[in-house]
Parts: C-alpha cells; structure tokens; sequence
C-alpha cells in the first residue's frame, strides 16, 4: 500500500510531523532505528510541560500516543536507500523490505563531533553539555567550563556567564582578538590558554602544565552532521551553517528534491527538543497542504 508521507526518522521531530497528518487521517509510515542524539542525557530540560523528564520517556508516551491512529505504521529498522521522485518515492531498509509513499521527509537527526579531549565522550550529557539553555541551569551559578572547539566557542563563551562563573580554555583552538578578549573579561570569564589535556572526575580539566581546575560542568560547541547520509546519497543539497553540516531546505521545509521534505536537527539550526518539535509539527502541515493542494 503507498503511503501518503513515509518519515525517516522517528524521534521528536519525526513523531510530531507524523502526528499532524494522522489528525488528517493521512497514511504515515516511520522508520526508525531507535538511536536519539540526546540518548546520552537521563533530562531534558527547557520543553514547555516535560521540563526536567527523561527524555527516553518523552520519546516513548509520544510513541506509544502515536500509535492510537490507525492510519500509522511504525518500523523499526535503518533506511538504507530513498529513490524515486514526487508521489512516487521508494524507501528501501537495511533488512530489504521496500515501501512507497507519495511523499518524502527526513527526520533523521544529527550526530555531535566531539573535539579529541580525552575523557570527554564519557561525560557527555551528564557534566558534559552543547547547550546552556538545556542544562546550564542545574549547574546552579557555579564555576564553569567552556572549552574551544571552534570559532563559535568565543560566542559560547560570552553567553555562558548567565548561568555562573566561567573560565574559557581556548586549548590552542582559537585565540580571541582585542576586542573579544575585552567582552569576555568585561563579563567576568577567565581565558585560560594552556592547552587541556583530558577531563576527570565529575567535570575536572587537568591541563598540560598539571593543574588539575575542578568544574560544576563544562560546555563544548560540537560540530553536527547528519545522523544518516541517506539524503545527500539521494540528492539532496547539504549546506553549511555556523554549528555543522545540515539539509538545505525552503521555508515550508521542503529539501531541493521536490517531494522531499526536512525537519528537526537535520533541517534547522539551533536545536533543541522543543525546537525540533516545532520544527516538525511546521513540516507536518506543509506536506499535508501539498497532498491537499499539489
């Protein structure tokens, strides 16, 4: 049976685009391997209504919420392949199995690039974080690390003063001209540029010199890429934007494959849960205004 919209990628974004065709009584079919960025956090902060909720449960009840209509078809599984073109797309899995759908959305999130600091992977999503607005204030004003990634890590640094008392380790990645150095003192932050030899502890930072510096929790800007390459691999056109790689898509979030749509972390920049969410009930609405008006 064809599907009026098969979804790549069923997490927040995915399920909350899902859930406005459903209401239209629209056939959706998700496919979804079950891996979320955010799988290493035990909260997620910040979404209006689920604030300080795992967010392994927020997934789930939306799931589980999802699943009472009946026009829904949820995979488990890995997209391996998209083909086709408008009201004739074909989705083909990892285990072979082959679906067709009118049209095409990806869903598929994005996977954080790490700086190679040892000890920092293990503490990622729990004294180890990417966003202040998610989780900079349960480090309840106390002393804070913000360690340079990339040229963003200065406007990082500049940002993260609201939350505590920060020291900015620019690890011989950036070095802050005169004018930012004085914004950055001019905010309190202490720039620190002995290079970071790896994290212990809750969210120690032991330099090469050997000091050992002992943090509330500390912030690194990643750089993102897609979770799956899925899409480039059909065609669609990748951009760059200030925090990584990501899908290019129009305002009604439609990728350069006409058809082909794309919401959440893979299609917008910044991200959050709440924002993506938004991201895909808007993504949701317009495929459906495409089925209706073509």
């Amino acid at each position: 049976m064809q599907q009026d919209v098969i979804i790549i990628g069923g997490s927040y974004a995915g399920m909350a685009a899902a859930l406005q065709l459903l209401r239209a009584r629209r056939r959706g079919l998700i496919i979804d391997e079950g891996i979320r960025r955010n799988r290493f956090a035990s909260h997620s902060h910040g979404f209006l209504g689920q604030d300080g909720i795992d967010p392994a449960e927020i997934a789930a009840t939306a799931r589980k919420q999802l699943l009472t209509y009946p026009t829904l078809t949820f995979v488990d599984g890995r997209a391996e392949k998209a083909s086709g073109e408008n009201d004739a797309f074909v989705v083909t899995t990892a285990e072979g199995a082959s679906y067709e759908g009118r049209r095409l959305l990806f869903a598929t999130g994005v996977k954080d690039g790490l700086p190679a600091i040892e000890g920092l992977s293990e503490r990622w999503g729990r004294s180890a974080f990417h966003c202040p607005y998610c989780h900079g204030y349960e480090l309840n004003e106390g002393e804070i690390a913000v360690i340079a990634a990339s040229p963003m890590s200065i406007h990082q640094a500049q940002l993260i003063p609201e939350w505590g008392t920060v020291t900015f380790f620019t690890n011989g990645i950036v070095t802050p001209d005169a004018e930012a150095r004085a914004d950055l003192l001019r905010r309190g932050v202490a720039i620190n540029e002995t290079p970071v030899a790896r994290l212990e502890g809750h969210a120690d930072v032991v330099l090469t010199d050997g000091r050992r510096l002992a943090f509330s929790g500390l912030f690194v800007a990643t750089r993102t890429t897609p979770a799956s390459d899925i899409a480039e691999r059909f065609g669609c056109e990748i951009e760059e934007t200030p925090m990584g790689l990501q899908i290019r898509v129009t305002s009604a979030k439609e990728t350069t494959i006409p058809g082909a749509y794309a919401c959440g972390d893979v299609g917008r920049v910044p991200h959050s849960v709440s924002l993506a969410v938004g991201d895909g009930a808007w993504a949701g609405a317009q495929l459906h205004r495409s089925l209706v008006f073509g």
